[in-house]
């Protein structure tokens, strides 16, 4: 007998027994027997239990349950998404399930509902990015309902975010940090996962572009692929100059042994492709070995740095290996040129400054004279 189906049997004195076969306790009734033993579905009452079992899981058309249903998996929207975006949002999507998925979508229309949507951000307020995502997921959501008519007005638009520490604009990875994860990665015996840091610090490829980088790809003047994360609506090409550093690592790479077939650049232990989740999970677990962290000067705050941030190192060499203005050099890091010129400012003018303080201090030692004694105080002794 079929899992989850609810029989009874209705025995009375003198009179044949009544089967009740009923899609699941306390569901629909699906068939009815009189007599007989125990009984076994016909093809008519296996379609009725299919028919309740999918009209139980098919959500109230006016909740905002139906229109998350309506939204993942096959909307163009979210089909749009990078992989690593649906499974940030997937996560937060079933949050607002549960917070919000029987409420009446003509609920979403009414303007109060803005104050709700605050109130649920302010509760989450001890994970600020994670209160933030959700209320972005939820504003893409009632966007999306919004275009189909579902609701007039979109209640989580222009909510402003809790997360303060978003801007990582002056977080790189010093090279005290690159050799600090190289020792790392070393004595966690994951030597390979220096190939991924250096990779990154000389190309300022986002992760997802990094293992997918193919040879094809690497050109004699620049790299050039398709990036993987969509902005605004679309893929952009990625092109990043080759530096005279990164010939030898290109080289060093090109040695390393890979499975027939395999073209991507970086290649795991095993000779493989690397996915985008295992990159960043084994990345992590030797930056964290390595203790490489930022802290806020103002605040005292520490954060972990990430992968992403190794892109304001490349960002560093352009404007020191280079003569590129900024504008070109955000043009080339998708990047606004403000971003840029504060990393010149903070990591770029202001090293060049301490150096030169040092070189004018170590010469003005050696030029100034060395005071003696006149010898007239040893005399009068």
């Amino acid at each position: 007998m079929i899992e989850g189906i609810y029989i009874v049997r209705a025995a009375r004195p003198g009179k044949p027994t009544r089967w009740y076969v009923y899609a699941w306790r306390g569901g629909p009734c699906i068939a009815k027997r009189t007599g007989g033993p125990r009984p076994t579905l016909t093809r008519d009452e296996l379609k009725l239990l299919d028919e309740a079992i999918s009209d139980a899981s098919s959500p109230d058309p006016a909740t905002l349950l139906a229109l998350v249903r309506d939204w993942r998996p096959n909307s163009p929207e979210w089909t749009a998404l990078a992989p690593g975006t649906k499974k940030t949002w997937g996560s937060q999507l079933d949050a607002i399930e549960a917070k919000w998925g029987k409420t009446p979508l003509a609920l979403w229309s009414d303007a109060r509902m803005v104050a709700k949507v605050v109130a649920w951000r302010d509760s989450r307020a001890s994970t600020p990015r994670a209160a933030d995502i959700g209320v972005t997921v939820l504003s893409a959501l009632l966007e999306f309902g919004r275009l189909r008519g579902k609701v007039s007005v979109n209640v989580a638009a222009r909510i402003p975010k809790l997360y303060k520490g978003g801007g990582r604009a002056e977080i790189i990875w010093t090279e005290e940090d690159i050799t600090r994860f190289e020792a790392a990665a070393i004595a966690l015996d994951r030597p390979w996962m220096i190939d991924r840091l250096r990779l990154a610090a000389l190309t300022g490829l986002r992760r997802d572009d990094l293992v997918t980088l193919t040879w094809a790809q690497v050109g004699q003047f620049a790299i050039a692929k398709t990036a993987r994360k969509i902005s605004k609506g679309r893929r952009r090409r990625a092109t990043m100059p080759r530096i005279p550093a990164l010939d030898g690592l290109l080289a060093e790479l090109r040695a390393r042994a890979r499975k027939p077939g395999v073209e991507t650049v970086l290649v795991n232990s095993f000779g493989r492709p690397w996915s985008g989740d295992g990159f960043g999970g084994s990345f992590n677990r030797v930056r964290d070995k390595a203790g490489i962290v930022h802290i806020d000067e103002e605040t005292g705050r520490t954060i972990n740095k990430h992968l992403h941030d190794v892109r304001g190192t490349f960002c560093t060499k352009l404007l020191t290996e280079t003569d590129l203005t900024d504008r070109e050099v955000a043009d080339i890091m998708a990047w606004s040129p403000e971003r840029v010129s504060n990393i010149r400012r903070v990591y770029v003018d202001q090293s060049k400054v301490i150096v030169a303080i040092g070189e004018r201090i170590k010469h003005m030692a050696v030029k100034r004279p060395v005071k003696r004694s006149s010898g007239k105080a040893g005399n009068a002794l």
